[in-house]
């Protein structure tokens, strides 16, 4: 809109208003000559008077007064757009689809009960869980993803992120399993031990090697699988041990360990704090049901994994 000044829409739709050049500068807080400027600039752009002496008064042109009503609708609606919202939104009618990426540990503990508030607040909405091969930004970016779950990555530092719970890897072995026979997991006797991880990229190093390097221990990594419920049924099933993050466990309680036949224990080398969050991008973030989903998204998960 080259050489247009939508200032003058405001300033003509109080001058119609007032039919009072005296009168519009007073509302918009300028001086008569200031607004008498800016009328003849208004006569200029439109082609018309638009207001013209009549006595002591002014009164509007056949074009002014054919105008009026869509010169306040359209500033009306240009400050509407340009106003900070504080919409509402809905639950009950709110019929719409989101697509969240998380890893298969998530959904697993995390899933059921978010499906589950949700569908009480927002009956109508529908959730479509994708996979997470990695933590490219790009789905988000495009508008694929509408909230990602898990490590935020560096690689796009315009995605807002909100830290959901700090996680931290755990050992799982068989409940009979050999390792906790004398009661002391020791680095020596879990190194020695063979072991199966989760890599979504395959690889079979990660930072428990790193640890155990660290202390001059190297361990066997027999299995590496893609999600972190491949591996803890491998370890149900064999002498093989695994880790996983400590919220993989939260559904499993002390009873219901004995049937799973799984039992977790404290690693003998320290790995670093997993951050989990949920992340998206900025076009989202004023959205009314977005917040929704977000907010509801970090209260499932303090209810579920808080310990």
């Amino acid at each position: 809109m080259e050489n247009v000044d939508l200032n003058l829409l405001i300033a003509l739709d109080v001058l119609l208003d007032e039919a009072s050049v005296t009168g519009a500068a007073r509302r918009l807080g300028l001086s008569p000559s200031a607004m008498s400027r800016t009328l003849t600039r208004l006569r200029s752009a439109t082609g018309d008077p638009l207001l013209v002496r009549a006595g002591r008064h002014l009164v509007p042109t056949p074009y002014a007064t054919d105008i009026r009503d869509r010169v306040h609708a359209l500033t009306r609606d240009a400050q509407a757009v340009l106003r900070p919202q504080h919409r509402e939104v809905d639950l009950k009618a709110l019929d719409r689809t989101f697509v969240l990426r998380a890893n298969e540990g998530f959904l697993n503990v995390v899933a059921a009960p978010l499906v589950t508030a949700i569908m009480k607040e927002a009956p109508w909405i529908r959730l479509r869980f994708a996979p997470k091969p990695d933590k490219d930004a790009l789905p988000l970016r495009e508008g694929r993803i509408d909230l990602e779950i898990g490590v935020r990555g560096a690689s796009a530092p315009e995605i807002r992120s909100r830290l959901l719970f700090r996680d931290a890897f755990i050992g799982v072995a068989r409940i009979d399993h050999s390792l906790f026979m004398d009661g002391n997991i020791s680095v020596a006797r879990y190194a020695a031990c063979h072991h199966v991880v989760t890599s979504r990229r395959g690889t079979f190093r990660g930072p428990v090697d790193d640890a155990l390097e660290q202390l001059g221990y190297q361990r066997a990594v027999s299995v590496v699988v893609p999600g972190f419920p491949d591996a803890l049924e491998i370890v149900r099933q064999s002498d093989l041990v695994t880790h996983v993050p400590r919220s993989c466990l939260a559904n499993l309680s002390d009873e219901s360990a004995g049937i799973s036949r799984l039992r977790p224990f404290q690693l003998p080398v320290k790995t670093p704090e997993i951050a989990i969050s949920a992340m998206w991008h900025p076009r989202q973030n004023a959205d009314p049901a977005h917040r929704w989903l977000r907010d509801r998204v970090q209260a499932v998960c303090r209810k579920v994994l808080a310990r």
